[in-house]
């Protein structure tokens, strides 16, 4: 693992770099299929979905029986597990539900604010190595709470052009029943443009790779809103001799086996501890059934040293971890002064996988250095929020002279006249 020590804040820009292509890098070809699938369809699904995930498919739609089936093939204890992270899932974002805001701003004229859902939305499910049917709870469970109308979720088959049966489990227990067998490139544009079979939506949430994170940019020049950039896994850790390294460790491990994309980060005040924790990954490393995608991660990765708790927080806020892991014993310093980060865990005891599955917090989270200007996924994402205002005689006739001379200023007549007409009205 790479070791540096004492980076100067002039360095600080390259030393954090992700190791992700930019969008110009890939743009052209998402945007060619693009192109394609709004040309052509479902057509174009198919074709890439042959090309990319080396299968054929008849039908792109999966059948009630596929799910019915899928049921059967979940084992009695995942079923107990998932069915236990949905109900925190829920918990936690039922009680992220704000009531109505209501003001009168002055006497006779009467704001209000009150939220609505977003009626189609798009759910995006990476499959492939790792089939994330936890992403499912992530997503489903807040849209179902915030009343979306219309939920379609969109995954890659495998090569017998089935879904993994825990997606589908998962998805039949948060009530979607919209499922379809695409993923990639091709399954943003389905979902940005809408097929013969796939519905288009109005925003689209989900986690994916470079090629998705990009499609998903790029739908938002087609009028789709998105939940935020959110591409390949990234953890950082600030720990110091308090932490435990073996736990610090199996941290990291835990996030470099996502892809070979993913960037897990160590920075302490220790240089003991470091070398502790390299020495931990090593060994736990070996054992791991994705030993070869996580090696590759592990190259990426880099254990920095800084001097004190105060250098430590500003380089951590200028990275903007998508996950963020506190092990220290100035614990409160940290969390206190952290601006910028996806979601963070506190304590030795508080592993990321936690919040990956069932703590209750959402997974779904800005990565590359959005969480200085992007949140997680929360209900709010569902949701859109509506002002509404009602104003009688007495408060066009408090206000309407502030607005005449307002619109005036601005040369916008028209204005000042729907103003005007009422007020001579009540004369």
């Amino acid at each position: 693992m790479k070791k540096i020590y004492k980076p100067s804040k002039e360095d600080w820009k390259a030393l954090l770099k992700r190791p992700t292509q930019t969008v110009s890098d890939i743009e052209n070809g998402v945007e060619a299929i693009f192109n394609e699938v709004q040309s052509h369809g479902d057509d174009t699904l198919r074709k890439y979905t042959e090309k990319f995930d080396k299968v054929i498919l008849d039908q792109l739609a999966v059948s009630t029986e596929e799910i019915q089936a899928a049921s059967s093939l979940v084992s009695k204890n995942l079923k107990e597990a998932i069915q236990l992270a949905k109900s925190n899932i829920e918990k936690f974002h039922q009680a992220q539900a704000t009531s109505k805001v209501e003001v009168e701003t002055m006497s006779g004229v009467l704001c209000w604010q009150e939220k609505r859902p977003i009626q189609k939305v798009g759910l995006y499910i990476p499959g492939g190595t790792a089939p994330l049917f936890s992403t499912i709870l992530m997503l489903a469970v807040p849209a179902t709470i915030a009343g979306c109308s219309e939920i379609v979720l969109c995954t890659p088959p495998d090569e017998n052009a089935e879904i993994n049966p825990a997606i589908l489990y998962t998805a039949a227990l948060c009530g979607i029943k919209q499922i379809y067998k695409v993923g990639g490139i091709q399954a943003i544009a389905a979902m940005t443009f809408g097929t013969v079979t796939i519905p288009k939506v109005y925003k689209i949430f989900g986690p994916g790779n470079q090629y998705v994170t990009v499609a998903k940019q790029i739908a938002t020049k087609h009028g789709v809103a998105i939940d935020m950039p959110a591409g390949p896994s990234e953890l950082l850790v600030v720990a110091d001799d308090s932490a435990n390294a073996s736990f610090v460790a199996s941290d990291l491990l835990s996030q470099a086996e996502h892809g070979i994309d993913s960037q897990v980060i160590l920075v302490s005040t220790s240089k003991d501890f470091m070398l502790l924790v390299e020495d931990e990954v090593m060994k736990q490393l070996q054992d791991l059934p994705r030993k070869q995608i996580a090696q590759k991660a592990i190259e990426n990765s880099k254990l920095i040293y800084v001097e004190n708790d105060q250098i430590a927080i500003d380089l951590i806020n200028e990275y903007g971890p998508e996950h963020f892991i506190v092990c220290v014993e100035n614990e409160a310093f940290y969390l206190e002064n952290t601006l910028n980060a996806g979601s963070v865990f506190v304590g030795n005891y508080t592993p990321e996988s936690a919040g990956d599955y069932a703590s209750g917090t959402n997974h779904t989270l800005p990565t590359n250095g959005y969480a200085k200007q992007y949140s997680g996924v929360n209900l709010d994402a569902f949701m859109k929020s509506m002002t509404f205002q009602k104003i009688n005689k007495e408060g066009i006739q408090n206000i309407g002279k502030a607005i005449e001379l307002m619109a005036e200023a601005e040369g916008l007549q028209a204005h000042k006249n729907a103003v005007s007409l009422r007020l001579k009205s009540l004369k």
